[in-house]
């Protein structure tokens, strides 16, 4: 039986959160690409609880021509880099959450060390 691609995703999904865990001093910066849009949060999983987060949906409200591509990923990236400057969050551990390493994942890791995090 051949996997579907989102299924494939699920299961890279549980091997990387088997490694990666958030903590209250290095929190982890979550993923998360849909069709229309790319979400970034900033979570601490001891706690369970959503520090920061980010999207093309939130950004497109205030910003005009927004869209779910890699200058709209680099855009959360920039974004989700400053909510974290505001708590003084300066160190995150990067999720992919399963996607590869390319495009707009990638543009929103890039973005986000330009803005100050370290991974």
């Amino acid at each position: 039986m051949k996997l579907t691609k989102n299924e494939s995703r699920q299961r890279r999904k549980i091997r990387i959160r088997k490694k990666v865990n958030g903590t209250s001093a290095r929190p982890r910066l979550v993923v998360y690409r849909s069709n229309l849009h790319i979400y970034a949060q900033i979570v601490n999983d001891l706690s369970g609880a959503t520090l920061a987060s980010a999207s093309t949906l939130t950004l497109s409200k205030t910003e005009t021509g927004l869209h779910c591509n890699k200058s709209g990923a680099e855009r959360v990236g920039k974004e989700i880099a400053r909510l974290a400057g505001e708590q003084n969050i300066t160190q995150v551990v990067f999720d992919r959450n399963g996607y590869l390493y390319h495009g707009r994942v990638k543009a929103v890791a890039d973005s986000a060390r330009e803005g100050g995090l370290e991974f």
